[in-house]
């Protein structure tokens, strides 16, 4: 049996709502950010991010006065031993305010029911973010490998 996917809201910074509601994402405006905008994800096809937003628990930040998504997070996970969060992104519009580090905190949070053993992430340039949030670098990266089809 599956626990039941989170769908809590709550006022993450005055003006912006934390949802981890999937009916609230925005699949065309995450797919324009991660596509155009984010080194990790240039030019990921449309059908490829709705199958990872399919197969993933998706969180979002929300402007309260106009509606609009401001930032995006993806988490895969089996619910039970282990997470890797992933397509972290915020608008540059609103970066800088601490939204992130609420945001990437509120996701922390929704899964510590879960009882994971290891919540994994990878990044280039946000280390400090996450550092402040409890993640570190690997103890032992050795023990880590990598199967990427194509190379």
């Amino acid at each position: 049996m599956t626990d039941p996917i989170p769908t809590l809201s709550l006022e993450l910074a005055p003006g912006y709502e934390f949802s981890a509601d999937p009916g609230r994402i925005d699949a065309a405006r995450v797919h324009h950010w991660l596509s155009t905008d984010a080194y990790w994800a240039l030019g990921r096809p449309r059908d490829t991010q709705d199958r990872a937003l399919a197969g993933s628990l998706n969180y979002g930040v929300y402007d309260r006065a106009r509606g609009d998504q401001v930032a995006y997070a993806r988490v895969v996970t089996d619910r039970a031993t282990f997470a890797w969060l992933c397509d972290v992104y915020v608008h540059p519009s609103v970066r800088g305010r601490g939204i992130g580090t609420a945001f990437v905190a509120a996701v922390r949070d929704t899964l510590l029911p879960y009882g994971l053993r290891r919540v994994m992430l990878a990044t280039q340039d946000a280390h400090g973010v996450y550092e402040k949030l409890g993640f570190r670098g690997l103890e032992q990266p050795e023990r880590w490998m990598a199967l990427i089809p194509g190379e």
